[in-house]
């Protein structure tokens, strides 16, 4: 994929960015996935154009992503989805050691569903393709509805390759494996009640820091009082998550939505996350509120500043393996703009849909080396906005 200019030869990464582009991946690749909740039940016929964009902590990424799903007789259903983002970056990681920087980001996927009485097979292929960083994606999931219907059991399975490069160094390639394992139980409890019990494990192998990311250390020769030398991360991470979701839904054809997941990883990180959802239809309009919680401890290695150069075996300055506290806002709003009683042509239903999260991340350790001297800097804050506006059609 194409770099676009830079200021320099040299950039750095800005994890963040990488984070937040791979979360809208995801996101792409999920809406490609049918809900456990629907096994034994082949998804709708249907069309998505979504646009995202995020902005926060000096950071830009946005971008368009087109998915198109269709059935093939009763048994099968074809989806497809292409994706594409731009990110430009001046982040506190990149302006305290590298220029700014602009590139683009090109990623596919393909997935079949096959419905056979009770049972829902899915097969997914997913490729991302960056200037210095290749992923691929092989996923395979299988969900059998029991009990009467009551009861949905979903086992999925993901290996992933990924292909870490350097944009100034041509000879410089590593290598970094990827296997998901999850398992989810979502229950029909009463009339108005439904709960999802998930468990995932994610094992991770080869070379898992990033190749431009500096950690910084305590040197008195320099006039900072600090100097910069790479990153170093262990070769292997298996993190386990746990994860319990209910939905219940109120007499006025609202619902209200919590959730709870569990996280920890041999990098010793354990985390909280917490949210709660109120859904509220009114006429042709859904509006959606949302708040969500999330606390973290650090990497078992990270440090702000390390007492000398080469101070541990493994050493990481990434504020996402800091201790930190993040708080995110969600306002959304859909249109249904073609009744379902009435369609529209070749169209069953049609939607327009907006949504804006406001982000908030508190870093416990990570410190703005921009605001001060050494000893004197804050910690640092992170502020964002993520913008979506999507419409789906029905056909």
């Amino acid at each position: 994929m194409r770099v676009l200019p830079v200021a320099a030869a040299a950039v750095t990464r800005e994890h963040s960015a990488v984070k937040l582009r791979h979360l809208f991946a995801y996101l792409a690749f999920f809406l490609a996935l049918p809900a456990s909740v629907l096994g034994g039940v082949l998804p709708d016929d249907r069309g998505d154009m979504l646009y995202h964009r995020y902005e926060g902590g000096g950071v830009t990424i946005d971008g368009p992503s087109v998915l198109v799903r269709k059935q093939a007789g009763k048994s099968l259903s074809f989806v497809g989805n292409y994706y594409l983002d731009m990110v430009s970056s001046a982040s506190i990681d990149v302006i305290t050691t590298a220029s700014p920087y602009t590139e683009e980001r090109e990623q596919w996927s393909l997935g079949m569903d096959y419905l056979r009485g009770n049972t829902t097979m899915s097969v997914n292929y997913v490729s991302s393709v960056e200037s210095d960083f290749d992923a691929s994606t092989y996923a395979f999931s299988v969900s059998e509805d029991m009990f009467g219907d009551l009861t949905t059991l979903t086992l999925s399975y993901a290996y992933g390759e990924d292909i870490v490069g350097r944009s100034d160094d041509p000879g410089f390639r590593r290598d970094n494996t990827r296997q998901h394992y999850g398992v989810g139980l979502t229950q029909i409890l009463t009339r108005n009640l439904i709960a999802t019990l998930n468990f995932e494990t994610v094992t991770d192998e080869g070379f898992l820091n990033n190749p431009y990311r500096s950690v910084r250390y305590l040197d008195p020769g320099s006039a900072r009082g600090f100097s910069f030398e790479p990153e170093l991360y262990p070769a292997t991470r298996t993190s386990n998550a746990v994860g319990l979701r209910a939905r219940y839904f109120l007499p006025y054809r609202a619902a209200l939505e919590g959730e709870y997941r569990f996280y920890t990883d041999t990098w010793e990180i354990e985390g909280h996350t917490a949210s709660l959802t109120y859904v509220h239809p009114w006429g042709p309009f859904t509006f959606e509120g949302k708040f969500r919680y999330h606390d973290q401890t650090g990497a078992a290695f990270f440090r702000d500043i390390f007492s000398r150069s080469e101070a541990t075996n493994f050493r990481a300055r990434d504020k996402e393996l800091s201790p930190l506290t993040s708080y995110t806002f969600r306002g959304k709003v859909s249109y249904e703009f073609i009744d379902p009683n009435k369609g529209w042509g070749i169209f069953k239903r049609g939607s327009l849909n907006f949504s804006l999260d406001h982000l908030f991340v508190e870093y416990h350790e990570f410190r703005d080396i921009t605001s001060g001297s050494l000893g004197e800097e804050a910690l640092y804050e992170l502020k964002a906005n993520v913008y979506q506006i999507f419409v789906s059609f029905w056909y």
